[in-house]
């Protein structure tokens, strides 16, 4: 597989503070990668290093088969890069600043038009920047970032500002990069909303990484219980907890759900169980580890994977 991104044992240092420590990745086209990690956790610094805003202290990086910091104009135009915090000119319009990028990224002729359509934003295309609000000027930023279609988008925290309909809106124009091949590294605090829309998460710590993997690689590793709910039929609950039988992992919600934990190893043979004509339930939920759990985890073991 061809590779986009590529980091190998890259650190970077600001005197004695490692805002970067050692951290090796690649991605390849069509990849989601989010990097999680806590303020400070070297996530916005590994994106200047691979933006070639920052040279490493030590280590290499790789953008498209060459060294960001070059300053190769050709990889450059291919690359897409959204802020943490988007800033613009408040007295040009919004149309005014996109097609400034546009000419200087060497697109093509009114392509700023397309994007304002496909980010909502044409409405409010002559008004000025200035008026826009907070979402609006964050859509705008993705608008920029997308322009020439980059083969790798770099994204700091790129849903800040935008209501749940428009976080939705961003990740189908995300899944439509990914599937045209882009490769998508973006970093967030928002962990619910990355399960589903990443394929997969390097979690940083200390500007070390702690873990690397899909959703379901990191679940198999840490090997988090699975909470399983269930709703009582006639009986109630208490008929529930004797049908299931004692158990510490045992909780009753309340006078007809009743939840346990179950380990990998229990799962299988408990829903076996549960498939039994005489099982006393009306409706089963399971609930694996999300984003979060994991983040804790191995925030807490903070081993590599």
């Amino acid at each position: 597989m061809s590779i986009n991104v590529e980091l190998k044992s890259v650190s970077r240092h600001f005197g004695q503070v490692k805002a970067v420590d050692g951290v090796s990745f690649s991605a390849g086209p069509g990849e989601v990668i989010a990097l999680v990690g806590h303020n400070g956790a070297g996530k916005t610094t590994l994106i200047k290093l691979m933006l070639g805003l920052a040279r490493p202290s030590a280590g290499s990086v790789s953008v498209l088969g060459e060294d960001p910091a070059a300053g190769d104009a050709a990889v450059r135009r291919r690359l897409g890069y959204l802020p943490e915090n988007v800033s613009f000119n408040p007295a040009l319009t919004g149309r005014e600043v996109l097609r400034f990028y546009v000419q200087l990224k060497g697109g093509k002729r009114r392509a700023e038009d397309a994007l304002l359509e496909q980010l909502g934003l044409s409405h409010a295309a002559d008004r000025r920047v200035g008026t826009y609000s907070k979402g609006m000027r964050q859509r705008l930023g993705l608008a920029q970032a997308m322009i020439g279609t980059p083969a790798v988008l770099l994204l700091d925290e790129p849903t800040t500002g935008l209501d749940p309909e428009l976080r939705q809106q961003f990740y189908r124009i995300l899944r439509e990069m990914q599937s045209s091949g882009a490769t998508v590294l973006l970093s967030s605090h928002a962990l619910n909303e990355l399960e589903g829309n990443a394929s997969r998460v390097v979690i940083l710590n200390e500007g070390r990484k702690i873990a690397d993997g899909s959703l379901d690689e990191l679940r198999h590793i840490a090997r988090l219980p699975t909470r399983i709910r269930l709703k009582a039929a006639d009986g109630g609950a208490e008929r529930l907890r004797a049908w299931m039988g004692s158990s510490p992992r045992l909780r009753q919600i309340n006078g007809h759900i009743v939840e346990i934990d179950a380990t990998p190893e229990d799962k299988a043979a408990f829903l076996r169980r549960t498939a039994g004509e005489d099982a006393p339930f009306e409706d089963l939920d399971m609930v694996p580890p999300g984003l979060d759990e994991l983040y804790a985890h191995f925030l807490a073991g903070r081993a590599s994977t």
